[in-house]
């Protein structure tokens, strides 16, 4: 009898953790959405601004309202002794990569170059962190991974091309493309650093710490506008663009990020770039009542699968 009821027992717990599995997959898928739908919010909000509001000082705001707004937590973990201020380079870094080269020079390069250039150039950056991973053996790169990797990428570009492969040669650089290439790598060098620097920290306190980074390196560039152009910054829609990006593309995306970053690590969580195209899409649809076709449709279901296989261990 008892070994009937071991055996019974066994049988639960095997056939429970297949649907553990499936629930934990479905939360990441959705937690990836959520991510996704804040980041491309920054890129709507860069588009509807058109330059109207100068590009450092947005980014400067921008980061400037997290850091304070998170500074409790973070000055707490810093009594703690959690966050260690001796070796305070690896947020520096992370901070410069993440939210300086991808704040200001993102904004500005919006007002020369195209949405599709953005997100083409954008969307190398699960590559390159995966290539990184995978020759310095930071992280395991496995077959799921290389195969989520690649059909993430060609819903990506599916979408960005509009269905015609060959206008992805065709398109003509703009003059901030060399803008977006470096806000990419810096992405890329975030996404492997974020969740490494001040490990013991928690996800909020060192939000506020990379965001300070990120101010304090945009603070001359946005001094400068603010001496240039102050009519532009100082001004009720500038300031309601500081809010919005200081909240819902701020915590709510890089919080978001570094938790799937901790959860499920860098190679992973860089494909959250891919959904950017469907969340951009939808945003549109919803904002600018401009429908998603086929083609976002078809490129949307490959994105998804190539991220659902990639998050398979």
């Amino acid at each position: 009898m008892g070994k009937g009821s071991s055996d019974g027992g066994s049988g639960a717990v095997a056939s429970a953790a297949p649907s553990t599995g499936t629930w934990l997959g479905a939360i990441a898928l959705i937690g990836f959405i959520v991510v996704a739908t804040a980041q491309a919010s920054n890129q709507i909000l860069a588009r509807g601004l058109a330059g109207s509001v100068p590009s450092f000082a947005l980014a400067f705001f921008r980061w400037s309202i997290v850091a304070i707004g998170l500074a409790p937590i973070a000055l707490k973990e810093i009594r703690e002794g959690q966050v260690p201020l001796g070796n305070i380079w690896p947020i520096l870094a992370a901070g410069f990569m993440g939210m300086f080269l991808c704040g200001g020079p993102v904004y500005a390069a919006g007002v020369s170059t195209t949405a599709i250039h953005i997100a083409l150039i954008m969307a190398l950056s699960p590559i390159t962190v995966l290539m990184i991973s995978a020759a310095l053996k930071i992280e395991h790169v496995g077959l799921l991974q290389w195969l989520g990797t690649a059909l993430a990428l060609s819903g990506a570009l599916l979408i960005i091309s509009g269905g015609h492969p060959a206008t992805l040669f065709e398109l003509e650089t703009a003059a901030g493309d060399g803008l977006v290439v470096i806000a990419m790598l810096g992405w890329s060098g975030y996404t492997l650093l974020q969740s490494r620097a001040a490990p013991k920290a928690s996800l909020l306190a060192r939000i506020s710490l990379f965001s300070a980074a990120g101010a304090l390196f945009s603070l001359p560039l946005a001094a400068w506008e603010m001496w240039a152009m102050p009519a532009q910054i100082f001004s009720t829609k500038a300031l309601s663009a500081y809010v919005f990006a200081g909240i819902v593309p701020g915590p709510l995306a890089y919080a978001g990020f570094a938790w799937l970053g901790a959860k499920f690590g860098s190679v992973r969580t860089s494909l959250v770039l891919y959904l950017g195209p469907v969340a951009s899409a939808l945003l549109s649809f919803a904002i600018l009542g401009e429908p998603p076709g086929l083609i976002h449709l078809v490129g949307g279901l490959l994105i998804l699968g190539g991220v659902w296989a990639s998050l398979r261990r």
